[in-house]
């Protein structure tokens, strides 16, 4: 299927899985056993489950960061893997990705951090500048914009991870144990403002976590065993 824009696909599941597996080492490491998930379009959904169940590797599949062995796997109604003309684009342009380990750039400020990603796109460099000053500001990070990565909380730092994220406006954020480094006061910031995305900005929210407070904060709790789902519900909230 041809990449098309975002315009086009909002009558599609944010996000559909469909008896996927993914191996690795010519298929003696079996990570992912055959998964289905649908995620609709403002969802807030957190994946859960043991340390090696597979939980990391089916959100690199749907950041469209690697393939599925098999089965398939649509972001917006899109087929990914080997579908995709424009993988680098696609992404860019609709998922913002935010792992535990920030990987913000420790020589640039919080705000460069957040204007870098903008660099490929037909944002003018004052607009550039203006958008990662109100990301900043969303996320009550304005007055930390020229401080760098070291002179940072660990909060802040993941802050300014989920403002880069969102850099670009993208319609899905996928985080990978957002909030495992983080103190209490931490947790709870980053969790009211993923909640502030989901409700505020209509962003659909998949995350993953071992915490079983942080992922009652989402919608649906995804619980995944063996490389598999064995249970999804509402949390509840």
């Amino acid at each position: 299927m041809n990449d098309v824009a975002a315009s086009d696909v909002t009558d599609h599941p944010a996000l559909e899985v469909v008896d996927v597996t993914k191996s690795f080492d010519n298929g003696k490491v079996s990570a992912l056993a055959g998964v289905s998930l649908t995620v609709q379009p403002q969802e807030f959904v957190a994946i859960t489950g043991p340390s090696g169940c597979g939980k990391s590797t089916l959100l690199h599949l749907l950041a469209t960061l690697d393939h599925p062995t098999s089965g398939t796997v649509r972001v917006q109604g899109i087929e990914t893997g080997g579908h995709m003309h424009h993988p680098n684009e696609f992404r860019r342009n609709q998922i913002g990705l935010v792992f535990q380990l920030h990987n913000l750039l420790p020589h640039l400020t919080a705000q460069q951090n957040i204007e870098i990603v903008m660099f490929d796109t037909h944002r003018s460099r004052r607009e550039k500048h203006e958008r990662a000053c109100e990301l900043l500001d969303e996320v009550q990070l304005a007055a930390m914009a020229r401080r760098k990565p070291p002179e940072l909380s660990g909060g802040e730092r993941q802050r300014v991870a989920i403002a880069r994220a969102l850099a670009n406006s993208p319609t899905l954020l996928l985080a990978d144990e957002p909030t495992g480094a983080l103190d209490t006061a931490g947790v709870e910031r980053v969790l009211d403002l993923m909640r502030r995305l989901r409700s505020e900005e209509g962003v659909t929210i998949v995350m993953v976590t071992h915490d079983m407070h942080v992922a009652a904060a989402a919608d649906r709790i995804v619980h995944m065993r063996d490389g598999l789902v064995v249970d999804d519900a509402d949390s509840g909230v």
